[in-house]
């Protein structure tokens, strides 16, 4: 039988069903649930069941991959059919599914009486398990936004993350307080060995549960893969191996984190776990809000990259410049605009110039003669904007291409319908630089001459020095490597970085030591930004703030190692057919 996965992530495209390793029906499909391999399951059973009278919860078990897997460990560590049934309990708030697992559960251990399948909502049977407590909880839990998750079961879930300390928003996934309410149902010592999105390691909203997990556990093992452990999946997915549960959770424990990755999935199902986890370099966590991003470099290499973040010769972006969003018209169709199209609704008067798509900025500055050009090549660089002064006192062509927009039903958008009058674009501005939001290889800083805004593909910045001594400065292997920790990554090996991720990025103390702007533009567009940044090292780093060509060289490594790492994790060419998708 086929075994359960559930992902949702809305980056997920959606596939036939096929088969191979994994495969998923279209009704799973409707309702997050996925299938797993009985190779990765058995593999986090062997780490996580290590004695035959281990008790073993599988909070959304699905149709049982992994109660089916745990049940399989204790018999091979010699517990009888009879202790089996009692020590595998499982939670399944689909009814259909929650049969399925009994019946697989009942096959292992040889006993139709079994009800270790409870068909109930995780956080319902959590409020009322009455103390119950585990020395292993495995499983996949659920990975879907919190606008989708649905009630009763969210109120339940956010009561329990806030009862164990933790302040949930509107962010918070399901996963986190799978994971946060499973934790608090281990015994002393116990484990949990999970399947959980790499938001884990990189994301805001779970920063707590970062925090969380550390105070309670003595040592936590993350195994990534640069093969997506899923492929038709965007979303890049991680094992959780937490050991040595505590009874009382301290800011004080020293807990260890240790990163290990593989190239392929079956170099790790395909070896035992002490195997895999030999050569894993465990690292001592401090209690703040760093990302675990971090913990794929060495010892040596983090404690460099907190000294300067905690020196006097770096400061984050934000001490040079406030990163925004770029502007959310709430249908581009209908608001970015060719000149052509300007031209034909007589919209000049309404014309903002505008940069929609990163592939418009080429250099590190955008001129007016070069958005002209683009202007006149056909692209669509206006921004219809008619600024809520105007009080609907529109000239009659503006009046008609409101009409038009009607017409089409743009108003009823959600952005659009929040807005009064719908159609007047907010935060309309000419910021003095751009910032890519999404970035293949470096931080791209673009000093903005033409007078233009931007899209929210594209974030803005208000620069509080000159800006082009600002971006001038950002490009060096200081602000290459600290992007690569700061930002998150997807599985197609983009970085995207947010405003406040943005402004975390470290940059010199001291601008305006390096190339001119000219320079850097014109070594950009011939594709010579390796070039940049060496000479940036140089100027900048060396002969301002004082770092040797050594450390200079260690920052490169750096941001080469997190980079690649990136990059290496799309899909690697097989014969097999993973599944996993959804929303999340």
């Amino acid at each position: 039988m086929k075994k359960p996965q559930r992902e949702l992530t809305k980056r997920v495209p959606r596939v036939p069903a096929q088969s191979g390793r994994f495969t998923a029906l279209d009704a799973d499909k409707l309702r997050g649930g996925y299938y797993t391999s009985p190779e990765l399951a058995s593999w986090l059973c062997a780490w996580g069941v290590r004695s035959a009278g281990d008790a073993i919860l599988e909070p959304s078990c699905g149709d049982g991959s992994f109660i089916e897997a745990a049940a399989g460990r204790l018999r091979d560590l010699g517990a009888t059919a009879p202790a089996i049934s009692r020590q595998v309990r499982g939670i399944e708030i689909n009814a259909a599914e929650a049969k399925k697992a009994q019946e697989r559960l009942a096959g292992v251990a040889r006993s139709r009486t079994s009800a270790s399948v409870e068909n109930m909502d995780f956080f319902e049977w959590w409020s009322q398990r009455n103390g119950a407590r585990f020395d292993c909880i495995v499983g996949n839990p659920p990975f879907i936004r919190y606008q989708s998750f649905p009630e009763p079961s969210r109120t339940r879930a956010m009561e329990i993350m806030r009862a164990l300390g933790l302040t949930p928003n509107k962010l918070t996934n399901i996963w986190v307080p799978f994971v946060a309410a499973s934790t608090a149902c281990l015994r002393d010592g116990g484990r949990l060995a999970l399947v959980l999105p790499a938001e884990l390691l990189q994301v805001k909203y779970a920063s707590q549960l970062r925090s969380f997990l550390v105070d309670r556990f003595e040592r936590v093992d993350i195994v990534a893969c640069n093969e997506l452990f899923f492929d038709n999946a965007e979303q890049e997915v991680v094992l959780l191996l937490a050991d040595g549960a505590l009874a009382t959770a301290s800011e004080k424990n020293t807990c260890q984190v240790a990163l290990t990755e593989a190239k392929r999935v079956e170099e790790i199902t395909g070896r035992a776990p002490a195997v895999v986890l030999a050569k894993a370099s465990p690292k001592l966590v401090r209690h703040d809000s760093e990302k675990w991003l971090k913990y794929f470099l060495s010892s040596r290499e983090i404690g460099f990259m907190r000294a300067l973040r905690e020196s006097a010769q770096a400061v984050p972006l934000s001490a040079h410049a406030e990163v925004d969003v770029g502007v959310v018209t709430g249908k581009n169709a209908f608001f970015v605009l060719s000149q052509e199209q300007i031209e034909d609704h007589a919209l000049d008067e309404y014309a903002t110039r505008l940069v929609g798509r990163s592939a418009q900025l080429r250099g590190a500055k955008l001129t007016s003669a070069e958005w002209q050009s683009l202007a006149g090549s056909g692209e669509r660089v206006f921004l219809f904007h008619v600024p809520t002064s105007v009080n609907g006192s529109l000239s009659d062509a503006g009046r008609r291409y409101v009409q038009l927009g009607e017409a089409q039903r743009v108003h009823h958008g959600f952005k659009c319908s929040g807005r009064s009058p719908w159609y007047s674009v907010p935060s309309v501005y000419e910021p003095d630089c751009f910032f890519f939001r999404q970035i293949y290889d470096f931080p791209r800083l673009v000093v903005n001459s033409a007078g233009a805004t931007s899209t929210d593909t594209i974030h803005r910045l208000r620069c509080k020095a000159s800006a082009t001594k600002v971006a001038q400065s950002l490009y060096t292997h200081l602000t290459a490597a600290s992007a690569e920790i700061e930002g998150r990554s997807y599985g197609g090996g983009v970085l995207e970085l947010e405003p406040t991720e943005a402004e975390r990025l470290l940059m010199p103390a001291q601008l305006g030591n390096g190339l001119s702007i000219t320079e850097c533009d014109r070594l950009i567009r011939a594709g010579r930004l390796d070039e940049v940044l060496k000479e940036n090292d140089r100027l900048i780093l060396q002969d301002g703030l004082g770092l040797s060509a050594a450390e200079c060289n260690m920052l490169r490594r750096i941001w080469e190692k997190m980079r690649n790492r990136r990059m290496n994790r799309r899909r690697i060419p097989n014969t097999r057919v993973v599944m996993a998708g959804g929303e999340g």
